[in-house]
């Protein structure tokens, strides 16, 4: 997911080196170009996810994000080495399907082997990583130059593999292949060899693949609606094309790019690291509200700066006072560059909101409930369908939102505020909490209608050796 972070927002610092005057004449970008240049990755993405339906069942989930790295890496190279705009948006699309195929394997993969204590936390963890990705490309970005980002950009997956390779596969795919003895081993390994892993490996509840009329059944249809909703939501609250154009926004306002894309990333960072810490201390549902409150009134507020641009100069005063017109050309310079300076900051402090909210429910959450609301049977497919869903919608949200940069922020900006208010309503009529839950336990509740009530044990595993 580092691999992921870092190359969605690749665009952010990267597009402007492209629309600007010193451009390389054969990469140069007008309107259209640059607006295909940063939605490409969400249409690949979509196509990653598409893949994953296929791998995430026929090889597993594990070496389904180890084939990610092949699409990545060629992605970067052709970008490192582009002479052709044509090289730019391929390796683009392509870093996109790799991370498609992540998006839709990483968040089923941790939920498998983690225990259902620390299942939260652990399934934010793919959201740190992501964010520290985009932060290292911030970072980069205020010192490399843009081939090497790319460079850059190849290495990580190669190093992704090769970590892979010391990590077990999912007991639950293994126990679904009737490896038992394989299964039993990866749980030793992830839970350490003094936990008693015969309880949780019996709990495990292995099911064959359903069929096309077992999907109109409520305990199927429900859970996978609400998911491909849940994704679709979340895009169109603006996140992708908000980070795509981070930089290109803040220069609509006449705001330091370098400087205020960087904080954005660090304060995105501190987000989630918040939201890790608290996913099973205060609850799914509860980080949702504070974080679809957050989005509201920063979308609300960049819906009024957009609208309002600033007043014309009214005709000049007669000079009815004696002081020397060189003071009073210095005190206008100093108020204007002050009003200047503070309207700046505005756009700044409302995405820093904005990504603060994201971050700390929408972001992580929205990827820790589609691997744990999904049914056991189905989940492969249905993760890979979910993530399409959400990549399309990405693309088509951030292609329009390129064409609408110049005068008509306001408008985009008005719509997310809309979709912030429908976050808040789906959270609270659709959303299961599934906080101390085990998987099994979750997919029961939708043949049952509700939760089986009695205690439960959120204690990690080594609490209970």
């Amino acid at each position: 997911n580092f691999s992921f972070g870092y190359s969605l927002v690749y665009s952010s610092p990267v597009l402007p080196r492209f629309t600007g005057p010193d451009a390389e004449p054969r990469l140069r970008m007008d309107n259209v170009q640059a607006a295909w240049f940063g939605s490409l990755y969400s249409l690949g993405a979509a196509a990653g996810g598409l893949g994953a339906m296929l791998l995430n069942d026929c090889t597993g989930r594990k070496l389904s994000i180890m084939i990610s790295a092949v699409p990545s890496v060629f992605g970067y190279l052709l970008m490192g080495g582009a002479v052709d705009l044509w090289m730019l948006h391929v390796g683009r699309f392509l870093t996109g399907v790799a991370g498609g195929m992540t998006a839709a394997s990483n968040p089923v993969y941790i939920a498998e082997i983690s225990h259902e204590g620390v299942r939260g936390a652990f399934g934010s963890f793919p959201q740190i990583t992501t964010v520290i990705g985009s932060l290292a490309l911030y970072a980069l970005a205020l010192v490399v130059p843009w081939r090497w980002l790319a460079v850059a950009g190849g290495i990580i997956p190669l190093l992704m593999v090769v970590l892979l390779l010391f990590m077990p596969c999912s007991p639950r795919r293994l126990l679904s292949l009737g490896q038992q003895k394989q299964a039993e081993q990866a749980l030793r390994w992830l839970r350490g060899s003094s936990f008693d892993i015969h309880s949780e490996l019996n709990a495990i509840q292995v099911q064959d693949k359903i069929t096309w009329s077992q999907l109109l059944t409520p305990v199927y249809y429900k859970p996978i609606l609400m998911c491909v909703t849940m994704r679709f939501v979340q895009q169109m609250t603006g996140i992708t094309p908000i980070l795509s154009y981070l930089e290109s926004i803040f220069a609509e306002n006449q705001g330091p790019s370098h400087a205020d894309a960087a904080i954005v990333g660090g304060v995105r960072l501190l987000s989630v690291t918040l939201a890790a810490c608290l996913m099973d201390k205060a609850g799914r549902k509860v980080l949702l509200y504070i974080s679809s409150m957050l989005m509201f009134l920063s979308t609300l507020t960049m819906t009024l700066v957009f609208h309002n641009p600033a007043c014309p100069p009214g005709p000049t005063p007669p000079n009815t006072t004696t002081l020397d017109s060189g003071l009073q050309s210095d005190i206008g310079n100093t108020l204007v560059g002050s009003h200047q300076a503070a309207a700046g900051l505005i756009p700044l402090i409302s995405t820093m909101v904005f990504i603060f909210g994201y971050a700390t429910g929408w972001g992580p959450i929205t990827g820790l409930l589609m691997s744990e609301v999904l049914p056991l049977a189905a989940r492969g497919v249905a993760s890979g369908v979910c993530v399409t869903v959400s990549w399309l919608t990405a693309f088509m949200i951030t292609y329009v939102f390129k064409h609408f940069m110049h005068g008509y922020l306001y408008v985009l900006y008005l719509c997310f505020t809309v979709v912030c208010v429908l976050c808040l309503l789906f959270n609270a009529m659709c959303i299961p909490e599934t906080r101390g839950r085990s998987l099994e336990e979750i997919e029961d509740f939708y043949r049952r209608g509700q939760f089986t009530i009695h205690q439960y044990d959120q204690s990690p595993p080594e609490a209970k050796q």
